[in-house]
């Protein structure tokens, strides 16, 4: 089997716009994610669904795209990245389109499902094509480019979602999201590099093999998989425990998810920054303590005034999203370029699977009761704290097994030139 490099060098302008168009495609999947938060309550009247019947709406993306990422495992690193994230994100699009007009509950249900499947696995391919064209000392930097998707999506996303409803009903988010996947699929098709990705002889069977029996690339699987798990249980009811506990009506929710998000449009190139240039683990460690912290105050708000909803969606959306880039590095860097396609799709597959789980814990806990209050939500806090603690216990496993992944390039380097010298 041949090697593939560890990333392929582009002119500076070109990196720039490579990662413009990826943050521009994962953009769109977290927004197809985002805009069911503040739609949960009015599906839930709409279908008449309880509380747990949404979790099932938002854990069956998570699972689909669980299962096309495994699938995808075996086979990703067959093809040129371009081409698979092209036609994956295609099947995305039009399957957002199929939730836009879904008639009733079950039909959305399958509609979510395929929107999942297609979504799982071009979300990889763009994990992927950074670590394809970015080197590892710059990748924290350019996983924080990616993913100001996140905040960017929560501004606009919660807020479209809540005015295009309130205009044209439920169905116009998704139709909101399709528009801009379609848009994203010509300018990606145009700016992304075709790059010589594919490995020749490529033998599925023994690529999958080696991805899951290596001791590192399991260590590294785990701690993407519970990375994901303590907003999965936390952000599903997250927009209304903002209406059912803390007094405010639905067309104000969007106001906290905008000042959260902008916040953390700011605060993610800095966390990137911080992931190039000091040791990953410890940053880790200290965004983890925090949202635990955060965490625990949100889930436990009654009515509160605006302003300190505000004050804790910030503080909330910095910390869950700053501890992205550098467990996200860290797992990234633990791979080699050879098996990376492939590993990506099962890291993908194991977040939604894990995500997916995490949204139905939520749901076997919140329950709402005949005033509309929302029971339970202290207790996914806490569940929550137990899954960011178990993510940077993992994340210290990783490190001990393989250093290199939390220490910056740029240390490395100059600790190696006095063994150098000394050779």
């Amino acid at each position: 089997m041949s090697t593939a490099p560890q990333h392929h060098a582009l002119t500076k302008g070109r990196e720039i716009t490579t990662l413009l168009a990826l943050g521009a495609v994962q953009f769109t999947h977290v927004l197809d994610f985002m805009i069911m938060m503040p739609l949960g309550p009015q599906l839930m009247r709409v279908f008449a669904i309880t509380p747990e019947q949404f979790t099932h709406l938002v854990a069956t993306y998570a699972f689909a795209a669980a299962g096309s990422g495994f699938i995808g495992g075996f086979f990703m690193d067959r093809f040129d990245r371009k081409r698979a994230l092209l036609i994956t994100y295609a099947g995305f699009a039009f399957a957002t389109v199929a939730c836009a007009f879904a008639p009733t509950h079950h039909w959305l249900l399958a509609a979510r499902f395929a929107a999942g499947a297609f979504g799982g696995l071009a979300g990889s391919l763009v994990n992927a094509m950074v670590a394809d064209v970015i080197p590892p000392e710059r990748r924290g930097r350019a996983n924080s480019v990616v993913m100001a998707a996140f905040p960017v999506a929560s501004v606009l996303g919660i807020w479209f979602s809540l005015f295009l409803t309130g205009l044209f009903g439920w169905h116009a988010p998704f139709f909101l999201v399709a528009g801009c996947a379609a848009v994203n699929l010509v300018v990606s098709s145009l700016a992304l590099p075709h790059l010589p990705t594919a490995v020749r002889d490529h033998e599925p069977i023994r690529q999958m093999r080696e991805i899951l029996t290596h001791s590192i690339h399991r260590k590294a699987l785990a701690v993407g998989a519970v990375l994901i798990m303590g907003g999965g249980a936390l952000i599903p009811f997250l927009a209304s425990s903002m209406v059912a506990n803390m007094g405010l009506n639905e067309s104000q929710i969007a106001l906290p998810y905008a000042v959260g998000g902008i916040c953390t449009f700011f605060s993610m190139p800095i966390i990137g920054w911080l992931s190039d240039h000091m040791n990953r683990f410890t940053l880790l460690a200290w965004l983890s303590l925090g949202a635990s912290v955060v965490a625990l105050v949100i889930t436990r708000l009654g009515l509160s005034s605006i302003t300190f909803i505000c004050t804790m969606m910030a503080f909330f959306m910095v910390t869950m999203s700053g501890r992205f880039a550098p467990a996200m590095t860290m797992v990234t860097n633990a791979v080699e370029g050879r098996y990376r396609g492939g590993f990506m799709a099962v890291n993908s597959a194991l977040q939604q699977a894990a995500s997916g789980l995490a949204n139905l814990i939520a749901g076997w806990f919140v329950t709402s009761d005949a005033t509309g209050h929302l029971n339970g939500y202290p207790i996914i806090g806490y569940i929550s704290v137990a899954f960011f603690g178990l993510t940077v216990l993992l994340a210290a496993e990783l490190r001990n097994a393989a250093p290199h992944v939390a220490v910056p390039a740029k240390t490395r380097i100059l600790s190696s030139v006095p063994a150098k010298a000394a050779a």
